[in-house]
């Protein structure tokens, strides 16, 4: 079967690899000049499973209106004449009971689960290096109310099937010793061994390459202008190659995988997508006292940033040794301009956690539209248009749930079922999710 991917982020390429696993003749399309140049170029860098509550908690409502006037809150809602976000906020509202809170949490974790194993599988085939470390990702709070409301998700989540410890301070330092600086600060942990970290924009890059050996073809800096149906199906996908001459795209599938761009393309198709983009913020910055930077994955509640360190080692035996912090969701459109408010906290709050351990003089920021729906859960499977599938949606998961959520839907295009029994849409899923709908 031919196929089409529109995107060639970590949805995209990872698609593109499973859909070649199983025999089909596969082109990924994309506006930009190399891969994962967009919302999969600098993110936070985890594969956090077991730490994936949903932004939509019964918490969530009080502390949205409280943080509605901080230009530096770590969700913030720049309210705006769009009748999308305000569409988006009320299913977001909808989506903070106890109930579905427990299910959204069972949701992602299932996928976590079964996407994390099927990325140690992939690395194991084919030997891929992208700054990965398995030292699992630690936890801390430093507000005992924050940390007593994160037990219940903890348990859930370890019921599920994760191995989710809570532990005490001296625990949490003991694990990681750079957060000994703010051990009187601390009032618990959780810490998941299992858990990774890694380079996303690494992984994707070189993951594409192993597509281009298996004869998947790339068309890059190629912007898609429309998808044209034909009855219940795509026809073709009209497009405009690097000179600006219109192009057309055949297949028999078509894959959308274009993030916090994929409403806009399936609309003129009676589709609705229920995605807003959430935009973050990251920083990276050189190494100057490995002792103190940290070596195992965080995560910041208070703030809501996470913290990964990347080391890349060449063949001469020299080291560039980088760290990453990155978070805060900011839905306020498609704008990526960098807001220097947001910038600084980055900043102020890694120097306060490790002082000295990197040269903050030296910080690359970056931001990347998350696209992101009311339940967290991402959108994967067959639309209501015959032969167009999803693959979209992953907020701030899309590198956790990549490479399952890849398999699971070649496995779909494939008329297989998938592995893992989660949400999917469309004819042949176990459940149907009933968020896509027509335009009225």
């Amino acid at each position: 079967m031919r196929v089409l991917v529109l995107g060639s982020g970590l949805l995209g390429v990872s698609s593109a690899w499973y859909l070649s696993q199983l025999g089909h003749e596969v082109t990924v399309v994309d506006r930009q000049a190399l891969p994962a140049a967009e919302t999969s170029h600098a993110n936070g860098g985890q594969i956090s499973v077991c730490h994936a509550e949903p932004w939509a908690n019964p918490g969530a409502p009080l502390k949205a209106l409280k943080w509605l006037a901080r230009e530096d809150a770590p969700l913030l809602f720049r309210l705006r004449a769009d009748p999308r976000q305000w569409a988006w906020g009320l299913q977001f509202l909808r989506e903070c009971t106890p109930a579905r809170t427990r299910h959204n949490i069972a949701q992602l974790v299932k996928l976590g689960i079964y996407s994390r194993s099927v990325l140690q599988q992939l690395r194991q085939d084919t030997g891929l290096q992208y700054d990965q470390r398995m030292q699992g990702i630690l936890h801390f709070y430093t507000s005992q109310e924050v940390f007593d409301e994160a037990l219940e998700p903890a348990r859930q989540m370890c019921e599920l099937g994760c191995e989710r410890r809570v532990i005490s301070p001296d625990e949490a330092v003991a694990i990681e010793p750079a957060l000994a600086t703010i051990r009187p600060q601390l009032a618990g942990a959780t810490y998941t061994a299992e858990d990774e970290s890694g380079d996303a924009r690494k992984f994707t890059v070189a993951l594409a390459g192993l597509c281009q050996a298996r004869g998947v073809r790339f068309l890059m800096s190629h912007h898609i202008t429309r998808l044209v149906p034909a009855g219940n199906q795509i026809s073709h996908v009209e497009a405009t190659d690097p000179s600006g001459r219109y192009v057309q795209l055949n297949a028999d599938s078509y894959v959308l995988a274009a993030g916090s761009f994929s409403p806009a393309l399936a609309a003129p198709l009676g589709l609705r997508l229920p995605i807003y983009p959430a935009k973050g913020y990251s920083l990276t910055v050189p190494v100057i006292d490995p002792a103190r930077a940290y070596e195992v994955s965080l995560t910041d509640d208070e703030y809501k940033l996470v913290f990964s360190r990347y080391t890349t080692r060449g063949n001469n035996g020299t080291a560039e040794d980088r760290l990453r912090v990155a978070g805060t969701a900011e839905l306020g459109g498609y704008g990526r301009q960098l807001n220097e408010t947001r910038c600084r906290l980055l900043v102020r709050r890694a120097q306060e956690l490790f002082p000295g351990a990197a040269d903050f003089g030296h910080a690359q920021f970056w931001s990347g539209l998350r696209p992101t729906t009311p339940s967290n859960l991402p959108l994967i499977g067959r639309s209501r248009v015959g032969n167009l599938f999803l693959n979209t949606g992953h907020g701030t998961l899309g590198w956790t749930h990549a490479c399952g959520s890849g398999k699971a839907l070649a496995d779909m295009v494939s008329g297989r079922v998938p592995e893992v029994d989660f949400a999917f849409l469309g004819a042949g899923a176990r459940q149907a999710l009933q968020t896509v709908s027509p335009l009225p």
